[in-house]
Parts: C-alpha cells; sequence; structure tokens
C-alpha cells in the first residue's frame, strides 16, 4: 500500500492499491475511488461492534479490495484540520472519539476507558478514547493544526479539555482540578484539566470540534 496526504486545511489521504490489496475505514469515509474498488461491509463480530460505538465509530466498517489490478480509494477530512498516519507496527496509539478515518485491514479498533476514577468521571471528551493496534498503517483525523511533542519518561504536559487528539499508549494520563475559586469562576477554563505523563509522543490540536461548532454557533447569533 501506497499513500498521499493532500490539501490541508480540508485534507485528503490517497491510498493506493495493488491488485488484491485491501483497505478499511469508518462508514461512509470514502470520498471517491477507481472503479475496481470493491466494498465490503461487517461489523467484525458482535464484541467488536458494541467496542467501536461506544468508542465513537460507527458499529460497522467497510473494506475495499482492489480487483483486477492495481486500484485508488481517497478518504477525505470531515472537518478542517490535519490527517496523521500512524505506523501500529512501532506500538499502540490512543486517539480521540471519533479519530479513526481508515487503515490496512490488520489494524484493530477497541476502547481505551482512563484507568483512572477521575478522568473517568471528570474526563469529558477524554473518557474513552480508541485504541489503535496492529501491525499496519491507520490515518486518524485531528480537528486543526497538530503540535507533536515527545515526553520524556516522567515528564507531564497540562491540556485543556479536547485538545489532546492522539498519545502513544506508553503515557498516561489523568485529570487535575483547577486551583483557585477566582480562576475557576472567571478564568473561563472549566473545573479540570487532562494531564498526560509520559514517556511517549503526544498529539495536541488547535481546534477542537466541539470549539469550532460553538465559534460557529455563537457567530451566526
Amino acid at each position: 500500500m501506497r499513500y498521499e496526504i493532500k490539501g490541508e486545511p480540508m485534507p485528503v489521504v490517497l491510498v493506493y492499491l495493488e491488485a488484491n490489496e485491501s483497505v478499511k475505514c469508518e462508514k461512509g469515509a470514502m470520498s471517491w475511488m477507481t472503479p475496481n474498488m470493491k466494498m465490503s461491509t461487517s461489523t467484525g463480530g458482535i464484541g467488536k461492534a458494541f467496542s467501536k460505538m461506544f468508542s465513537g465509530e460507527s458499529m460497522f466498517q467497510n473494506t475495499y479490495v482492489a480487483e483486477g489490478g492495481p486500484g485508488m480509494i481517497a478518504f477525505a477530512s470531515s472537518v478542517p484540520g490535519s490527517i496523521i498516519p500512524f505506523d501500529l507496527s512501532k506500538g499502540d496509539m490512543i486517539v480521540q472519539k471519533g479519530g479513526y478515518l481508515a487503515s490496512e485491514p490488520q489494524v484493530e479498533l477497541s476502547i481505551a476507558f482512563q484507568k483512572k476514577i477521575g478522568a473517568g468521571f471528570f474526563g469529558g471528551e477524554g473518557f474513552i478514547m480508541q485504541r489503535l493496534h496492529g501491525n499496519g498503517i491507520a490515518f486518524t483525523e485531528i480537528d486543526g493544526y497538530v503540535v507533536e511533542y515527545n515526553l520524556q519518561p516522567g515528564q507531564q504536559m497540562l491540556i485543556d479539555t479536547g485538545y489532546l487528539a492522539a498519545m502513544d499508549a506508553t503515557c498516561s494520563i489523568d485529570v487535575q482540578t483547577v486551583k483557585g475559586v477566582g480562576n475557576v469562576l472567571f478564568g473561563g477554563e472549566g473545573l479540570f484539566n487532562t494531564v498526560v505523563t509520559g514517556p511517549g509522543r503526544i498529539f495536541l490540536q488547535t481546534m477542537p470540534l466541539s470549539n469550532l461548532a460553538s465559534a460557529v454557533h455563537f457567530g451566526n447569533t
């Protein structure tokens, strides 16, 4: 499989397949393709179907196979932002709900509940994330521009809810209360922030979808 990513801030990933190679994607993710790409739809089993539903994805996935020769298929981003490829043979990735776009067929998607009680009850958008694992490339959507940091063991980053797009599975996540009554009441940053601890890479997004929706809403009022 070969691929190229074009067109930020509304990117598309073009995937080129040899004969009989396949790629799978979230339901409805296909944007355009050559006529020899044949589609099949499946859940992958009841357990995987419910896992995908709770992690923000459709219960169904589509698989496209290049029949009779090489083929091409395109997957476009649903919002302004970036498409990031992750090579999962180098390690599992944890990504935000709805972040999965498409992948090689050997990639698996499952729920990644946060282990900390605080993260579970107060983590907001970070409570349930997606775990991507397997030996293959996975393409993920990131809202806005992406900024990457490589945290050393024990090194931390304090992140406002919704800005964490992806991280290596070697990182851990928790929540931290915003200190000071005045800061809570008048700071406009909410009650909690997300704390990510290394080692591992983290990928932060500059325009979470919830922020974009709020900006559009208030801009029209």
